[in-house]
This record gives C-alpha cells, structure tokens and sequence, in this order.
C-alpha cells in the first residue's frame, strides 16, 4: 500500500482544506499519484444528486485524484456541526471500520494519501471517537495546521501535547494565513511557534484568494514537502 498522512489544525477554520489542498497539487507536479481523503464532512449543502462534500470535491480537484467520492468522502452530513452531533441529529451510523476499508482501497492504487480530519484534533467523530483516534486507527503520521491568528501559540502547542500523547508521530507544523489582514500577531506568529510551539515548523502558506485557488502547486513548495517526503519514507 501506499504511503499516508493525516492532516488536522488547531480548530475549525484553521484552513487544513487549502493547506491538504496545496500540498496534494504539489505532490501531483511532482509526478506522484496522490489521493485524498476527508472522511466526514459536516455542513454539506443540498446538490441534484444529494449533498455535496465541497471539501472533498476541492481536494479531489487540486490533487488531480479519480477515485470515486464515496471513497474519498465516505459520510457527507447536512448539520454544521461536529460530525459525531451531525451525524446522531440524522440517523447516520459512522462506521470507523467502513473509513479504514475506503483509505485501504486508495492507498492501493496511490503513491501517497492524505487524509484531512474534519474540526481540530478532538472533535468528536463518531460516537465517542474522536479525530485523534481515526489518525491513530489509521496508524497515519500528523501535520498540524495552525491559523495564523491571535492565540494560535497557545492552541498549538496544546493540540501538539495532545498528538503525542497517543503516540503519533507529528511530522510538524503549518502556518496558514486565513485572512488577507496582517496585524503584530501574524507577524509574528512564525518565530514564536518556532519558540514556543513545540514542534518544526514546515512552512507558511499564504492567505489565498479564491481567484488563485488554480494554483495552488506554487505555493504547496513552501510548505516543507521535502520534508514530509523524508519522513514518510523514514517511517
């Protein structure tokens, strides 16, 4: 099987989507075959044919991945809210097995599979589980995905302890600029994590605009890939 890698932030927003989304385009330039995966999505709008995981369809799109979207986005939920709530408000068993059999299937046919996890690293997945304990089902490597925003310092170095403390390997840290607006925390926010947050930090992605959401492979190279790479290949 292929190689994976769970994705997750310091909270909701933190942009875990564009940063899953640029490192997936950056691994597809670079000729790799890359799959991609957001297990359960909340928030999903009405479509034609059901309810549309936007997520899932963004990184499917940038990754250049095929697969089919039941096995990328196994459970699509209307409520948006954390997807073990969503899913009990309606009636939807999600099934941990059933997300450990669809990331088999992909990682058969790619080189390299990311998983995005849905909310920060202990929302509540499915029943009692939380997005913790789908990486450690999953036996998947972590990056952490922090907002470049006030506080990030603190969620940081907080969702770090709570990564180790199940054994994971965190593999570092991304800083995401989610909004265009520079103030003294976002600039400074890169120096102090690499001081207090208590992991590397890989990289800054950008605050992109949708308009420039094609090209999204120009900035992923700022985002530590070699890096990932070594430490997937160490693993």
């Amino acid at each position: 099987m292929g190689r994976g890698l769970f994705v997750t932030g310091t909270d909701t927003g933190a942009g875990k989507t564009m940063v899953t989304a640029a490192l997936a385009a950056t691994l597809h330039v670079r000729g790799l075959r890359v799959g991609v995966m957001k297990p359960v999505e909340s928030g999903c709008p009405q479509g034609d044919d059901g309810l549309r995981p936007l997520d899932a369809l963004f990184l499917r799109s940038a990754s250049g991945c095929d697969a089919p979207l039941a096995l990328v986005n196994p459970y699509a939920l209307a409520h948006p809210l954390a997807p073990a709530l969503a899913a009990e408000l309606e009636g939807i068993h999600i099934d941990i097995d059933h997300i450990r059999e669809c990331y088999r299937q992909l990682s058969v046919d790619h080189d390299i599979v990311l998983v995005e996890g849905a909310g920060g690293l202990l929302a509540p997945c499915a029943g009692e589980l939380t997005m913790r304990d789908l990486a450690v089902e999953l036996n998947l490597p972590v990056v952490l995905v922090a907002g470049n925003c006030l506080g990030v310092i603190n969620h940081t170095a907080l969702t770090v302890e709570a990564i180790r403390q199940r054994g994971l390997h965190l593999v570092g840290v991304i800083l995401n600029h989610i909004s265009p607006d520079v103030d003294d925390a976002v600039r400074t926010n890169a120096e102090s994590l690499r001081r207090w947050g208590g992991a590397p930090l890989l990289g800054e992605l950008p605050y992109v605009p949708v308009f420039e959401r094609d090209q999204l492979s120009s900035y992923g190279e700022q985002l530590g890939v070699d890096e990932l790479l070594h430490a997937l290949n160490a693993s």
